[in-house]
């Protein structure tokens, strides 16, 4: 019975589930699309990725003999969704009897798919993706009668299911984290190692071309375009992190420097979450170097971790919670998104190097991620959805599924706490520790209420004061609460009036 095996753009792997025992009668389905392309306002080079990606993939699978039915990007074609690409194909091959997919990523997606059975009339098959270590029938499993869903503990369970890092059932090194030992500052001398960078070739010049048409407004130049856009690249890109970054990636992961917007950071989260880059493989290439004494404990630990333990966390949580997880806002932030999130306009030198490296390259290390564009949204109370959206579009390793816990629940705690266990809040204090951007800044650090106060300084009291109720009880807040209470009332007063007044100028930081 010939099947349309459908082929989504993060789904671009050798080893998907739904291409196993494709046979010669089947047909491959791969659609560039404008639904998909534009239901956010994709950074350029996020387009350029997948679309260049997708053609790559296509011609790889064209040379091991598969029938291929490829849908190019048009903008005045009748095909604007994954299902009128399926219309389209079994239009175009009337002899295919049956749909095959591999569950995909987005909840939004998956709704449509679920109806392609009953909108064509043919079985429809839907595979889990096993690409991810944990699916998901285990991890509601895991998630069953508990009260808090804590990443470390499902970590742990990972860590035992892999054995990755593991002397029978204890830990290497005789402790499951050593995240403690990866909160270094980098030395202000010290230079970063770039991740590995190619050149177009003649298909991706193709895209960069058709992204320069019909997504000229979008975020970022199309011409500094430099990711791997196949597998074979992205295998080259990870080994050059392997061999070269990944020993001093575990102390300075946390670092940030003026103008390093890398340090020594992987960007292969780029790679994996398109299906360029085989999980398993990459925590079994890191254990390796670590028993071969290429790379510290530390190291190895802290980037396994962000695989099979926060990746595969928050694809679990995401689909135990949706879609109810997408409306939540337990803080009630509703402030609209300053301007500068999208043109890094702004006398913020942490928010300048934050905002420019992801305009110049779609990306940004996490703690850029979380402590610099995502704790300011958490300090002044920035719209949920607009924040959201905002980080779904800009970074090219975003998709729903992995952007939404870390944004809506680690970034903002607008789950009230169901992934986090207390906001990620702080002053400029943090900033200053962990970078040299301070020392540069047109803001004092040092100053609170003064009229070139660090903007962070007293939001960061004003957030304390607005959710006292909240997080007044909470443990690991207690210090902060107790130094806010032993200001003096005036000094408290003047404190929230400058968070006022911080607030009411947003646009003017």
């Amino acid at each position: 019975m010939a099947r349309l095996i459908v082929i989504l753009d993060d789904q671009l792997s050798p080893a998907l589930p739904s291409l196993q025992n494709a046979a010669a009668d089947d047909v491959l389905l791969l659609a560039e699309v404008a639904a998909e392309a534009s239901y956010v306002q994709h950074h350029k080079h996020k387009i350029i990725l997948i679309f260049s990606a997708m053609r790559h993939f296509a011609a790889v699978l064209q040379q091991q003999g598969y029938q291929l039915c490829y849908i190019h990007y048009d903008s005045q074609s009748q095909i604007k969704c994954i299902t009128d690409a399926v219309q389209h194909a079994l239009t175009q091959y009337p002899h295919l009897q049956s749909i095959v997919i591999t569950q995909c990523g987005e909840y939004r997606l998956q709704q449509e798919i679920n109806n392609w059975q009953q909108r064509f009339s043919l079985p429809l098959q839907i595979l889990s993706d096993d690409r991810f270590i944990c699916d998901l029938p285990r991890f509601t499993r895991w998630a069953q009668g508990k009260k808090q869903l804590r990443m470390e503990y499902f970590y742990r369970e990972m860590r035992r299911y892999t054995g990755l890092l593991m002397q029978g059932d204890t830990p290497e090194g005789g402790k499951w984290n050593y995240d403690t030992d990866n909160r270094k500052a980098c030395p202000h001398d010290l230079q970063q190692i770039p991740p590995l960078h190619f050149a177009p070739d003649d298909i991706t010049a193709e895209v960069i071309a058709l992204v320069n048409q019909h997504f000229a407004a979008n975020m970022g130049s199309a011409d500094n375009f430099s990711y791997a856009v196949t597998g074979k690249d992205a295998r080259r890109a990870f080994l050059h992190f392997v061999q070269q970054q990944l020993a001093q990636f575990g102390d300075y992961q946390d670092a940030m420097l003026l103008d390093q917007p890398f340090l020594f950071h992987s960007i292969c989260s780029v790679y994996v979450n398109c299906g360029l880059l085989d999980v398993r493989w990459m925590c079994n290439k890191v254990q390796q170097a670590y028993q071969q004494g290429l790379v510290p404990l530390n190291a190895a630990e802290g980037f396994i971790r962000q695989l099979i333990g926060w990746r595969e966390y928050v694809r679990g949580l995401y689909w135990l919670l949706m879609p109810d997880y997408k409306q939540y806002n337990g803080l009630n932030a509703e402030r609209p998104l300053p301007g500068f999130y999208w043109h890094g306009n702004t006398q913020m030198r942490c928010m300048q190097q934050a905002v420019k490296s992801t305009i110049d390259h779609a990306y940004s290390h996490h703690i850029h991620r979380l402590m610099i564009t995502g704790n300011f949204a958490l300090l002044a109370g920035l719209s949920v959805k607009q924040v959201t959206d905002w980080y779904l579009a800009v970074y090219a390793d975003a998709y729903e599924w992995v952007e939404l816990p870390n944004t809506l629940g680690m970034v903002l705690f607008a789950d009230g706490g169901v992934l986090a266990s207390k906001p990620y809040a702080a002053s400029g204090a943090y900033i200053n520790r962990m970078s040299n951007y301070c020392k540069n800044c047109a803001y004092n650090v040092k100053h609170t209420t003064e009229a070139d106060a660090c903007p962070f300084n007293a939001l960061y009291w004003d957030f304390l004061h607005r959710h006292q109720q909240q997080f007044g009880a909470n443990p690991r807040l207690a210090l902060a609460f107790a130094n806010w209470q032993k200001r003096s009332d005036s000094d408290k007063a003047a404190i929230l009036a400058k968070a006022a007044n911080t607030l009411n100028r947003l646009e003017q930081l």
